[in-house]
């Protein structure tokens, strides 16, 4: 179910539209060389005696379109997000005493990235699965995972907690996101958590990568793990 980061999504304007100019620039290139090398004769008929370029500006036109496809490509790599996560035990977060799995993202590339898409799909352990529990099907929206853990009697922010992340809302480069919280009894029914999360970058691509929150999750936790940075 984990995905790496990928690309599911050209902008229209900044990808396909240069490619379509490329190809544009290499006809009229080939057009011009071939009527370049054709004898006299025929060059009177159409459509070898409509002139549109000459090899001069036919090039420059290839190298021009070839190369503002190249800088695209570097630029978009250049400020491409990287999307990840990581989780460990953390004390005052969940209320009382108790100890807590908490997850956080982050985008670790030098551009701003703009949430497009959150959502979720839960598993559940073979005991609560054995209790009537019901895997997700689908995707489901932050609400419908929400109702679907408190529906094993877990309370919302109190044994766990899935961190609203809307439409819309930046991801600065270098600065870490709240995900979620799991304590301890919540994380004796939930199994997996998968998160799929999808961002904008600032070149107009869409970016998608899968988590799951509760990967190598400590689910009986005793103490804190220190900071990760």
């Amino acid at each position: 179910m984990e995905t790496a980061q990928r690309v599911i999504h050209r902008s229209g304007l900044f990808s396909r539209l240069l490619l379509v100019l490329v190809g544009l620039a290499l006809l009229l290139l080939s057009y011009t060389l071939l009527r370049e090398n054709l004898p006299q004769r025929l060059l009177r008929t159409w459509p070898w005696k409509l002139k549109l370029l000459d090899i001069q500006s036919a090039v420059a036109g290839v190298l021009a379109t070839g190369g503002a496809t190249l800088a695209r490509a570097q630029y978009a790599r250049t400020i491409r997000p990287a999307l990840g996560f990581f989780g460990r035990v953390i004390a005052d977060v969940a209320p009382g005493v108790q100890l807590a799995w908490v997850s956080h993202f982050y985008n670790g590339g030098q551009g701003v990235a703009v949430t497009e898409d959150l959502s979720y799909w839960i598993d559940y352990t073979s005991s609560a699965r054995a209790d009537g529990a019901t895997n997700s099907s689908a995707w489901v929206t932050h609400q419908v995972a929400t109702a679907s853990i408190e529906s094993r009697g877990l309370l919302n922010r109190e044994d766990f907690a899935l961190h609203v992340v809307g439409r819309g809302r930046p991801i600065p480069g270098q600065q870490l996101q709240l995900l979620s919280w799991f304590a301890e009894k919540a994380m004796r029914e939930v199994e997996s958590v998968f998160v799929r999360l999808r961002v904008v970058d600032q070149v107009g691509d869409t970016h998608e990568r899968v988590i799951n929150v509760l990967k190598a999750a400590d689910r009986s936790p005793t103490r804190t793990d220190p900071p990760p940075f």
